[in-house]
């Protein structure tokens, strides 16, 4: 028992030191892992900074010397010229005159420093700090990490690299950030900073900008001033006081803010009203900008890629049309509303384009962007279809009440009866457009509008014939355009030449290859259409004094109001209307719109000889036929029969048709044939199958003449 009881004594001995030494063991393991932890994650870090601080180095050595930096410029000064070579606007980069440190405003670096990266002078180039505080937020509840990038790495960014939002460029801006650092100073960092961040509007560098907001040397900026600066570079196009004044002053309020706190301006200095400012006005922002901005996109597809040397550019545009299209639009354009107008050379050159009444208020261009509906414009490709498919001017056609699908087009002033096909086009008739197209087809009118350049979706319905389908004011003067070429194809053009500053040409406008897209009769039966519109009919008011060729358009509610025609060559569209499209009292196509196209023609073609336009109809050899009989034989060489399907004879000659002289004696026996009807001899097979099959000569009967009373036409025997 004694042993027994030892044996327990031992055992619960053992497990109470067991019990001890388990928490020494336990807190041996946490510190080994701590410590290894500690070992491999400073082994990382150094690896991490080594590799960092070789990468900072090498960046370093290869960054160019800080009068590289001070030459290099960042994107594309192109110079744009009108057609006769004088300027029209620069645009691109404007970086003004390089301001050394000492002169530049020290309200304008406090003012930089205040709002960018207030931890300027104390970091190495990325401020970890910063950055902190963005992950905290970001953890906290912040659906986006998002660090403001100091001087430094904005300077970086501007001068080496995009603006893509990728991983791999923050890294390489944050490591060209710290080589910045390395190789230059504070000073020289901020210098060349202010020197070339943006601020919109092609201006690089606060003395650009200071004289495109302020018409003053950027050696001059006051402090509201250089609020109003510092505030734009967040984003140009939003703080810019040229864009919205408001929101320019309220962010420069905030700068001002920022500059007091951190004890750089005083609370008095503070206070001063930014809307005082006076900011410089606005000059060369007329219509001739929605040209540009149409025309110079199309550079990056005339252009080799990577060229980013400055380059001239010579366009099509005409200032004195431009100018006369400008004052057109604006002395006719209804009170509220909107106009577009776009004229094209016979090649397709642009000679003018006004996308709108004030571009400086509003740069959407209704010439090129806006779509909406042409009215009875649209009625250039019904009758174009009607024309291709053998209607002339001149034939007849009802203006009566009709219904098609259920639809039922109404005309503006009643209906005429029978008239012609000019006279219906003339004075617009729905009614007949509506039959015209119904018997084409609506397909063949959609596809006629798809050769001539529309390339807006289009409707098959039947009220598209009266412009149910949205179009662009461009294409729609392309497509008469097209007309005016006499069918020809054309391709709408606003570059001619660009060349380099040296002189070197990049691109050289060549003719494209056209075809035809109608035939020559039906261009001049539709030029004759559209001239009797201008002389009698809606476009009167269009007229200006030489032979004009024209249509108007009005669609519903008077929301849309269209002229589009051409003259001497010259071809221009004009479109009036509400941006909200809303009903605008008194338009219609044959009013404003047309007085505006007279306005501006009278100017255009002033210079250029009267020409008249070629509208006789040389149909094709099929169309000056007298009918498909006469292809088939002579039609007095049917037979006929009556009315209860019997064979008759028509009457003939007065004398004897079957013995009227008798047979030669030479010729052989006349063989049999069908058994005679109303006492009449008739024949199965012709006399040429005949002589085939016997291989003698048949003798001849004489033709019949006229048919017989109620007898009608049946398969025909052409005898020869």
């Amino acid at each position: 028992m004694a042993d027994k009881r030892g044996s327990r004594s031992r055992q619960r001995r053992e497990n109470e030191r067991r019990r001890q030494e388990k928490p020494s063991r336990s807190g041996r393991g946490w510190r080994l892992w701590l410590r290894r932890a500690l070992v491999w994650g400073g082994s990382f870090a150094f690896l991490l900074a080594f590799a960092l601080g070789c990468a900072v180095f090498f960046a370093a050595r290869s960054m160019p010397s800080y009068t590289t930096l001070m030459g290099s410029q960042n994107g594309q000064t192109i110079v744009v010229r009108a057609r006769d070579g004088s300027e029209i606007v620069e645009l691109g980069p404007n970086y003004g005159q390089w301001l050394s440190w000492n002169q530049i405003p020290q309200p304008m670096k406090d003012a930089m420093v205040a709002v960018e990266d207030r931890r300027f002078y104390h970091h190495l180039g990325v401020d970890p700090l910063g950055l902190a505080r963005a992950v905290y937020v970001w953890a906290t509840g912040s659906k986006r990490l998002s660090a403001t990038s100091t001087i430094t790495q904005q300077l970086a960014r501007n001068v080496f690299l995009n603006s893509n939002r990728t991983f791999d460029r923050k890294l390489r801006e944050a490591v060209l950030a710290m080589a910045l650092e390395t190789k230059f100073s504070k000073q020289q960092i901020l210098e060349l900073y202010l020197n070339k961040v943006y601020f919109g509007g092609g201006a690089y560098g606060i003395d650009s900008a200071s004289r495109k907001f302020f018409s003053h040397p950027g050696t001059e900026i006051t402090v509201p001033e250089a609020a109003i600066i510092a505030g734009m570079v967040k984003a140009p196009s939003r703080f810019s006081p040229t864009a919205d004044v408001d929101a320019a002053v309220d962010r420069a309020n905030v700068v001002l803010g920022l500059m007091r706190d951190q004890g750089m301006i005083s609370a008095s200095e503070a206070a001063v009203d930014p809307s005082t400012v006076h900011l410089k006005s606005e000059e060369g922002q007329n219509s001739v900008r929605y040209f540009t901005d149409w025309a110079l996109p199309q550079l990056d597809l005339l252009l080799p890629e990577g060229n980013t040397e400055p380059i001239q550019v010579w366009t099509t545009i005409d200032l004195a049309m431009q100018n006369a299209a400008t004052k057109a639009i604006d002395a006719n354009v209804p009170k509220g509303a909107q106009g577009a107008l776009v004229s094209m050379d016979r090649d397709g050159a642009i000679l003018a384009m006004v996308g709108g009444t004030d571009y400086v208020k509003t740069n959407y261009n209704r010439a090129t962007e806006a779509v909406r509906q042409p009215g009875s414009a649209w009625k250039l490709f019904v009758y174009l279809a009607a024309l291709e498919a053998g209607y002339r001017p001149d034939d007849k056609v009802k203006d009566v009440p009709v219904t098609i699908d259920g639809w039922s087009p109404k005309n503006e002033g009643g209906y005429a009866g029978e008239i012609d096909v000019r006279s219906a086009f003339a004075y617009s008739k729905n009614t007949v457009a509506a039959q015209l197209g119904n018997e084409v087809g609506f397909g063949t009118v959609a596809s006629m509008a798809r050769r001539f350049g529309i390339t807006t979706p289009i409707s098959t319905y039947p009220s598209m014939v009266l412009g149910a389908s949205e179009v662009r004011v461009l294409d729609m003067t392309r497509a008469f355009a097209e007309v005016s070429a006499k069918g020809q194809s054309l391709e709408p053009y606003g570059i001619i030449k660009v060349a380099t500053a040296g002189g070197r040409v990049l691109y050289q406008h060549q003719a494209q290859g056209s075809s035809q897209l109608v035939p020559d009769y039906v261009a001049a039966g539709i030029t004759d259409l559209l001239q009797t519109a201008v002389n009698t009919g809606t476009g009167r008011a269009a007229q200006i004094g030489r032979p004009v060729a024209g249509k108007t358009g009005t669609t519903n509610s008077n929301k849309d109001g269209w002229f589009l025609g051409f003259s001497s060559g010259i071809t221009t569209g004009v479109w009036m209307g509400r941006d909200d499209a809303k009903p605008v009292g008194g338009l219609y196509g044959g009013t404003a719109p047309a007085r505006a196209f007279s306005d501006f023609m009278r100017v255009a073609v002033k210079d250029r000889p009267v020409e008249q336009f070629e509208t006789e109809a040389k149909l094709p050899d099929w169309q000056l036929e007298p009918d498909d009989e006469y292809m088939q034989g002579d039609p007095q060489d049917y037979y006929f029969i009556d009315e209860n399907g019997n064979l008759v004879s028509p009457p003939g000659p007065e004398q004897p048709r079957a013995n009227s002289s008798p047979p030669d004696a030479t010729e052989p026996e006349r063989r049999p044939s069908s058994p005679p009807v109303s006492g009449l001899p008739t024949q199965a097979a012709s006399d040429d199958f005949l002589e085939r099959a016997t291989g003698s000569n048949v003798p001849r009967e004489p033709a019949p003449r006229r048919p017989a009373p109620n007898a009608t036409p049946r398969g025909y025997q052409p005898q020869q």
